[in-house]
Order: structure tokens, then sequence, then C-alpha cells
């Protein structure tokens, strides 16, 4: 089948599988009269089991997408997505929301293969603009269908439950895809074509990433679609080094074992290079406090102004939110900014302002306008800074050791996600109310922005001096010999 085809489809399959008009609402309904919950059972019971799924799934479903060839794994994304909405719908009682939970965990560790399957399919030579489709496909689904929600609620004057059902139909539309996206004959990892298996990045490049204007305007042509679990920047494989396959670890038989040793002994050569090691541990405490924010903000909101008392505007939010968020993305091409020489102390600033953003957030007045002014600012501030984090990864990686990569910061961030929920949410905790929470969050993006801030400073210094040590170099080896003793030939 044609390239051609094959996008349309998943262009087709992103586009309704996030199409979901209730998503904003989602808070509101479980603690309306729809669903009766509490804010305790909803924030302390049900929420958390969406985190304890995603890590406990994301791993396993990683490795078995690549190992399956996407399409299989797709179909099990659909089917995940159709059966979260359908027991939204119609089941009740907090044991079958956690069970809800439990389901879009899957669904959502189940996002890396579309994202990953349009690479098994077309030429190297299409990957930008096949991601970009793909990828804006994903966005515009994402805010038309908070937009949609927004409207129908504010105008139509529909009931919730109504939004449930378009979006149990959206994600039924989008299940009927991947049944006809062709089954892939290469992956990235267990199922290698001969050309793939002979690029093998051993870390770091010997060449620094190349931060001028010229090479950040790449990102200005990547859209990546935010829907709130993962961000990536669509980017065609850069590979700046390579090694043969005899440079491949020693040991080891065929299969999946082989691939398995080969995967940990390019993670462990990665992570050597101080750039990418910086922007992948940004990467992972700011995507920690993000997962937070985004899943618990609907439940702040909602103790701030009660949704069966007066109008929420939740569904403009986050439409807004994304559409600027993409907004800042694209402007990264056009900062004049060296990103590899001044990124910890520009992610120092912007972690600081996202911690004020928290903050202002759980102000005693309890303001909405001002929690949902906070909430836009934070998001668009994220979706810059993890753009340029994709770039400044993707740009010293090739495709196969991107995707590693990536999938490793992400687990690490839900490694520290579940931490957290544990510790603060979880009602076996802490279980803290959610005001309290967002004050802890607040101080988590605080301590990331000092981390940043000594870390700056570290470089600025650690640079001054290695200027100094080599200007005295140069001028010792100027001085004249011999104690400046000029030794003429006597003769």
């Amino acid at each position: 089948m044609s390239a051609v085809y094959t996008t349309v489809l998943l262009c087709v399959y992103g586009f309704f599988s996030s199409l979901r008009p209730s998503e904003p609402f989602l808070t509101a309904y479980l603690m309306g009269a729809d669903r009766n919950l509490t804010e305790s059972q909803v924030v302390n019971e049900i929420y958390p089991v969406w985190t304890y799924s995603y890590l406990a799934l994301l791993l396993p479903v990683f490795l078995l997408t690549d190992f399956l060839r996407y399409k299989p794994v797709l179909v099990l994304q659909a089917c995940s997505l159709v059966l979260t909405y359908l027991l939204l719908w119609k089941a009740r009682g907090l044991a079958a929301m956690q069970l809800l939970e439990f389901f879009f965990g899957l669904a959502t560790a189940s996002e890396v293969a579309y994202y990953s399957y349009i690479y098994s399919v077309v030429e190297p030579s299409l990957y930008q603009r096949a991601t970009a489709y793909c990828r804006s496909a994903a966005l515009f689904g994402s805010a038309a269908g908070s937009l949609l929600g927004q409207l129908l609620l504010s105008l139509a004057e529909v009931e919730l439950v109504h939004l449930v059902i378009l979006t149990l139909a959206s994600a039924t539309v989008a299940a009927a895809a991947p049944w006809f996206l062709p089954m892939p004959k290469r992956s990235l990892f267990f199922h290698q074509s001969p050309a793939a298996q002979e690029e093998r990045p051993p870390g770091c490049s010997s060449e620094k990433v190349d931060d001028s204007e010229s090479s950040v305007s790449m990102v200005r042509a990547s859209p990546w679609k935010p829907s709130g679990k993962h961000f990536m920047l669509s980017d065609k494989p850069l590979l700046l080094f390579q090694m043969s396959r005899s440079s491949e670890p020693p040991g080891g038989g065929g299969g999946p074992l082989q691939v398995l040793r080969t995967l940990l002994h390019d993670l462990v050569q990665c992570y050597r290079c101080p750039t990418l090691l910086a922007w992948s541990v940004w990467w992972a405490l700011a995507t920690c406090g993000y997962f937070q924010i985004i899943n618990y903000a609907q439940a702040l909101w909602e103790d701030v102004r009660l949704s069966h008392q007066y109008q929420i505007y939740n569904g403009y939010v986050e439409t807004l939110s994304t559409l600027l968020g993409a907004l800042a993305a694209l402007l990264v091409g056009c900062l004049p900014v060296s990103w590899a020489r001044w990124g910890e102390l520009l992610l120092w600033i912007l972690s600081l302002l996202m911690a004020a953003c928290v903050f202002v957030m759980t102000l005693p007045d309890k303001n909405i306008w001002v929690c949902y002014s906070s909430y836009v600012v934070f998001r668009a501030v994220y979706m810059l800074l993890i753009t340029v984090a994709t770039y400044q990864i993707a740009a010293s990686l090739s495709m196969q050791r991107y995707a590693l990569v990536f999938g490793v910061n992400t687990f690490g961030a839900l490694l520290l996600w579940t931490l957290i929920t544990v510790i603060v949410v979880d009602s076996a905790g802490l279980g803290l109310d959610v005001f309290t929470q967002f004050l802890i969050y607040g101080g988590y993006f605080t301590v990331i922005s000092v981390i940043f801030l000594l870390a700056g400073l570290y470089r600025v210094f650690s640079s001054r001096r290695s200027k100094l040590d080599l200007t005295e170099v140069h001028g010792e080896s100027d001085a004249p010999l011999n104690g400046g003793v000029t030794v003429t030939d006597s003769s």
C-alpha cells in the first residue's frame, strides 16, 4: 500500500482518538449528579490508578509494540479507549471507575505504537513530513474536542453525560482505522532492516549539538501533539555519528535477548553525553510535575468554582492552552538562543516561572480566572521547553536511539510521578487535599529551577576557568626558551 494511504489512515485515527469533548469536564462529571463521587474518592482513590497502571504497563508495552510490529498494539489502544469511555458512560461505583482508569493507563502506554508506526512504513526521506501530519492530526483532534465540548455545554446546554457519549462515538470511529493499516515488515529494534542495523551510535557525538539559528529552525517545521501524556518533536533521523556492528557489546545470542543487551549498552553510551543527560534530567523531572498538574487541575478548579453552581469554561481553557503551547513550540525556531550554551540558565528561569504559575493557582482568594490564566501560561512554557529538550536530544541520536532515550526518560518521569502520587495523593499515603498538593508541586518546580541554576553557574565558571587555563598554556608556550637568553652560533 502507498505511504499516502497509510498516513491518511493514521491521521484519521489520531484525530478521532484525540477528539474527546468530555475530557475537560471529567472531574465535574465524576463529582456531579451523574456519578456522585466525593472529591476525596476522585482525587485520592480513582486518579492515582491511571498513574500506577501507566507505569506498570509502559515498559512491557514499549517492548511488545516493537516486537509485534505496532499494528496489534494500535488495535489494543483503540479497544482500550472504547472500553474506557463505555465504562465512563454505563458503569457506576468506585471500583468501576478505578477499572476505567486502568484501561486508560493501558491506552496511554500504547500511544508509543501510534508515534512509531509511521517510521516502519514510509521511507526515511518522508519521516519529517509524515510525522508532522500525524502529530498535527492528533493536536487538532485534542483542541477540537475541548472546544466542541465547551460550546455544547455553554450554548446548547447539553448534559455532561452526552459529552461522554460523543467521546465514546469518536473513540469507536477511531477504533475502525487500525484494522485497515498494513502490517509493517520491520520495526526499530526487533525487526530492523539491514540498513538500520549498520547504524549504531555509541552515545554522544564528538561533535557538539549544533545550536545555531539554522539548526534550531528545524523545530519550526516540526508539529507535536500535546495530549497531556507525551510531547514529542517530529524530526528526521539525525545520524551525527555511526559505528559498525563490530562495536556492539560482546557476547550474547541472537533474538530478543541480544536486542535487550544491545539496547542497554546503547543506553549507557547515550547518557554519557553531558548535554543529552542534562536535558534528559529536566525532561524527567518536569514531565513528572506536569503530569501531576494536568491530572489534578480540574479538581482544583472544581474546588474553586463548583460546576453545579456556576458556569465553567474548562473546555476553552484547554483549547487555548493547547493552541498557545503549539505556537510557543513553533516560535522556538525564531528565538536566537544558543540552547547548548545557555540551556541550564534558561531552564532555571522558565522552571521558576512554572513554579510561580503553580503557586498563583493556590492564592487564598480562589479566583477561577487567575487559576485558568496561570494554567495556560504553565502549559505553554512546558510545551516550549519540552520541544527544545526533544530537539536537543534528537539532534545527537539516530531514530532508534532517540526512541530508546525517549522511552527511558518517560519511564523515569513515571517512576518519580508514582512516588509522589503514593506519598502525596493516594489515600494510603498522606491523602492531602488538592490545594495542599499544589503548594507542594509549586515547591517541586522551585527545586527544579534551583538545580538548573546551580548547573548553569557551574557551566559558566567551568568555561571561564578552562579559558584561563588555556590562556596560561598559550602564554607559557610563547615564552622564549632558556630563560629568555638567545643562543647564537659563535662560528
